[in-house]
């Protein structure tokens, strides 16, 4: 059982990021994972995508019927390669060099993105999105980025179904494939589970931010959640080399 030190402060960056991910789609990872890699990096990615695998399933029960089903199915079918391939980063990469080069390539794909690129949910777009997601995602736990690029032009509802349902089954896939190669242990579970009642508290208290964010709102907030998730992770991998 993890620390009390440790679950209040871990347990408030889970809630603020379940609060931005209940109204954008996407944040906790992104706001959880630097603060828990700073508390204690032997939990890291496993704790997190633990408890990153519980609120997807909230957000779908919520708003499925705005869900773009053939867009998720394309999207997994790129995150299986993916989520190998990450399992593959954890055990022979450094996490440093593997956080620099991730939060390099999402910053890039974000200015490309705000410079006027469209990029339209295809099955091609879906395909690459997934599988980089699988890789950043099993390995440093923060995967929305790639798929949130593709999906920023449509509605709120869209965006979060979508996304909720891609997590849902791509965090699932993500955890086991880290437990079968041996890269997820019984203390970073626990600890992961210890955090979820703050993931629920989240999704409950960010009601009202979702009937705010949708059109150029929405997709001005996604392209600012995805330049901070890559500025963090070179920020944290450029301070363990200090």
């Amino acid at each position: 059982m993890p620390e009390w030190s440790f679950l209040l402060v871990a347990g408030a960056a889970v809630l603020v990021g379940a609060v931005v991910q209940g109204g954008v789609g996407l944040g906790l990872g992104l706001v959880a994972a630097p603060v828990v890699a700073l508390l204690d990096p032997g939990l890291m990615p496993g704790s997190v995508l633990v408890v990153t695998a519980v609120l997807p399933l909230l957000t779908v029960a919520a708003e499925w019927r705005h869900m773009d089903w053939r867009g998720v199915g394309w999207a997994l079918a790129g995150r299986v390669p993916g989520t190998a391939a990450g399992v593959w980063v954890v055990a022979a990469l450094p996490a440093d060099a593997l956080g620099l080069a991730v939060g390099v390539l999402v910053l890039a794909a974000a200015a490309l993105t705000a410079s006027g690129i469209r990029l339209r949910p295809t099955p091609v777009t879906l395909g690459v999105a997934g599988a980089v997601s699988g890789v950043t995602g099993t390995a440093t736990s923060v995967g929305g980025p790639p798929i949130a690029l593709v999906y920023q032009r449509e509605r709120g509802p869209t965006v979060r179904a979508t996304l909720g349902g891609y997590f849902a089954v791509g965090v699932a896939a993500s955890l086991a494939a880290l437990a079968a190669g041996g890269q997820l242990d019984a203390r970073q579970a626990a600890a992961g589970a210890a955090l979820v009642p703050f993931a629920v508290a989240g999704f409950l208290l960010a009601r009202p931010v979702r009937r705010v964010l949708d059109g150029a709102v929405l997709r001005r907030t996604l392209l600012a959640l995805v330049a901070v998730s890559g500025a963090l992770l070179v920020a944290r991998s450029a301070l363990h080399w200090i």
